[in-house]
């Protein structure tokens, strides 16, 4: 039986090589079920699950409340399109909104399709309340960033991976180092309309900035009316152990990005969260989506939302990741040379005489831990909020392990 499902496996990994497109490289683990933190193999094996789809799965795999939520509404109604209200978008706006403390919601599906509404938005809001002339505005982007796959978004990335071979690209952004609050200052002129940044670099390593960083942004955006743009898609929701990464500083951007968590790791859900004077610049038909702010999304996001508003995992994610970092800290000098960590959300860069990050993510793959590489040397922790002390001690445990043989 066991070697049925082993060639079973094979032959489905087989069948995914052989039909779909090579834009990954996935460790070579096939799924075929999950609850909470662990994952189960074709085969039956288990894996603590320490990626979370890239913070999609900040509440676990099939979240009981989630899925209630998305029977629920699968039952009623699934989409409409934007052409008609459904009774599900108001609520889950509103209850958005009051979560960031703004006005207003635009709903899409992707963390790309948010960071292209926020690119749009920015201009608008540039020729149309700050008095930018017609084309000339520009929006400040930083060195390391990772904002989505578009050709607009690839084009100001300076990762060769992500950028080449994929141009031309559009104009109107320029780089300024990350972490560097002089420089953004530096690079502001009459035709700025926004700076675009991560709280903290998720796809570079998770890092983080400097202390004050962006309490200066805020500062210097706001001295020269200029939109301060927080790209909060993975290290909003709770996984720094504040509802968004801005928090930490006590900042509040002028434009939220949001999505992974959002839909609960059920649903395709994104959106850009602002006030009136920003927002309020698109008018109808100017952007949409056929399935942004449909009622299953909605119906679940407002079950995401009502869940972050107890603040219950912004806490546990604090504690837990104090918990991880200790942990983490002890390898240092052991095979890892750094550590940064924000809450449930760890870069962990690998001494290189030990091995590449991918290496050390398939040695872990072999202990029943799921990490994932990134930038050769380093490996992404970003658990579900919902894991155990417990756990997060078991997998380090496998970390020590595979590097110390």
């Amino acid at each position: 039986m066991g070697a049925t499902l082993e060639n079973l496996g094979l032959a489905l990994i087989q069948a995914e090589s052989a039909h779909v497109a090579h834009n990954y490289h996935p460790l070579p683990v096939l799924a075929h079920s999950a609850e909470g933190v662990w994952v189960t193999d074709i085969e039956g094996k288990r894996y603590l699950d320490l990626l979370s789809a890239y913070s999609a799965l900040n509440f676990g795999h099939g979240h009981p409340a989630i899925l209630a939520a998305a029977r629920e509404q699968l039952g009623k109604l699934t989409l409409t399109s934007r052409a008609f209200h459904n009774d599900r978008l108001g609520p889950f706006a509103t209850a958005l909104s009051q979560l960031c403390g703004k006005d207003l919601v635009l709903p899409m599906n992707t963390g790309a399709e948010a960071v292209e509404t926020g690119i749009k938005v920015a201009r608008a809001w540039g020729y149309r309340s700050k008095g930018i002339a017609p084309d000339a505005a520009t929006i400040i982007v930083a060195n390391g960033n990772f904002h989505g796959r578009t050709t607009t978004i690839v084009g100001f990335s300076d990762d060769p991976v992500a950028h080449d071979d994929f141009g031309p690209y559009a104009p109107g952004f320029v780089h300024v180092p990350y972490g560097d609050a002089d420089a953004i200052a530096a690079a502001i002129d009459e035709n700025t309309a926004a700076v675009l940044l991560e709280p903290i670099q998720g796809e570079a390593g998770v890092v983080v900035p400097p202390e004050g960083f962006l309490r200066r942004v805020r500062e210097i955006c706001t001295e020269n009316n200029v939109l301060f743009i927080a790209d909060e898609i993975q290290s909003g929701l709770g996984r720094v152990g504040e509802t968004f990464a801005c928090d930490r500083e006590g900042v509040v951007p002028d434009m939220y990005l949001l999505g992974k968590a959002l839909g609960g790791g059920i649903v395709p859900l994104s959106a850009v969260v602002a006030n009136e004077d920003v927002l309020g610049v698109i008018r109808p038909g100017e952007h949409g989506s056929t399935f942004g702010g449909n009622p299953l999304a909605a119906a679940v996001g407002l079950r995401v939302v009502e869940m972050l508003a107890s603040g219950e995992f912004q806490t546990r994610a604090k504690a837990l990741g104090e918990h991880l970092e200790a942990a983490l800290q002890a390898l240092v000098g052991h095979g890892v040379t750094e550590v940064r960590i924000a809450g449930l959300w760890a870069g962990v860069d690998i001494d290189p005489a030990y091995g590449t990050g991918r290496e050390i993510a398939e040695k872990l793959l072999a202990r029943g831990v799921l990490v994932k590489d990134t930038h050769g040397q380093t490996i992404r922790i970003a658990p579900p909020l919902t894991i155990r002390a417990t756990e997060l001690d078991w997998a380090v445990e496998q970390l020590r392990h595979v590097l110390s043989v």
